[in-house]
């Protein structure tokens, strides 16, 4: 009989620690009640009536496209500085470089926050853009923060890579810029698309710097969960918070079937190509296994 060792113990726990609340949410979301603490019976109406909250709903679709535009932005910017970074080993400030592009990694979101709203105010004194704060501050703000965790991610890759491909590409006649589309960009996309879904995330997610950076009209889904929630937990706020678990849910079990796939027919793309290699070699006999250094010629 198998023992029930500490360590499963502990797993196991660490599982119910993180799964089981949201678990109790989603129940929790279809609860006939409008008091969350008070078991009313299973309902759907909460889910209904979210097509009709449009200030959530609202709040969710910005809080969707600034995440978007962000993990693009954030995805490009990201790439290029960690090019340059693992790339271009020799340049003046290269040092300072870095530490710019991986500050927002320690740096507290508050005083990120704070930096970037007296900038945008300043900005608007002088040339008189942004004239007010919205979307587009948001998703600068998101741009500068997601930007540092892409570069880290690509520049680990970029590490890995080989370098004698790209250069053996150059010796055929690839320009750079041609090696960097069409030989380096499909070696790193993993790590391009990890960022991208990171970005997204932490777009979705954040909270702090959207507070510091937003103005009226530019509420996002975390700014209106949070202000939600100071005044009591609303059912629809259940309901919105089921409907995202159950989307990324989805996304993740999406991307591992995708990779799964594509793994399986790797491997079995490898096997074809040595059995097809075994039995060109068993066609030619066993002479052509035979080392040619030991065929002598006859006298």
């Amino acid at each position: 009989m198998k023992r029930f060792s500490f360590s499963t113990l502990m797993l196991w726990a660490g599982f119910l620690f993180i799964y089981l609340p949201m678990l109790i949410l989603v129940i929790y979301s279809f609860n006939g009640s409008r008091l969350v603490t008070v078991w009313g019976g299973w309902s759907v109406k909460w889910y209904v009536g979210l097509l009709d909250n449009t200030q959530l709903m609202g709040a969710v679709m910005r809080s969707l496209e600034i995440a978007c535009y962000t993990a693009i932005a954030a995805v490009i910017l990201g790439t290029m500085a960690a090019f340059v970074l693992t790339r271009v080993t020799r340049f003046k400030g290269r040092t300072v470089f870095g530490g710019l592009v991986t500050a927002p990694l320690v740096m507290p979101e508050v005083i990120t926050g704070l930096s970037l709203l007296l900038l945008f105010v300043a900005m608007a004194q002088l040339i008189g853009w942004p004239a007010e704060r919205g979307i587009v501050t948001i998703w600068i703000a998101h741009t500068t923060f997601c930007t540092a965790y892409v570069s880290v991610v690509v520049s680990s890759r970029l590490r890995e890579l080989d370098m004698s491909i790209e250069e053996a590409a150059m010796d055929l006649g690839a320009k750079p810029l041609k090696v960097f589309f069409m030989i380096t960009i499909p070696m790193i996309a993993p790590s391009l698309a990890a960022g991208g879904m990171m970005s997204f995330a932490l777009s979705l997610d954040d909270l702090v710097l959207a507070s510091f950076v937003s103005g009226p009209g530019a509420t996002t889904l975390p700014m209106e969960v949070f202000s939600a929630v100071r005044l009591g937990v609303k059912p629809e706020i259940n309901a919105i918070a089921s409907l995202i678990l159950l989307s990324v849910s989805l996304m993740t079990f999406m991307i591992w079937f995708i990779a799964r796939r594509a793994e399986v027919a790797r491997k079995k793309a490898v096997q074809q190509a040595m059995d097809e290699t075994a039995g060109v070699r068993d066609q030619q006999g066993p002479d052509s296994r035979r080392d040619p250094s030991q065929v002598h010629a006859p006298a």
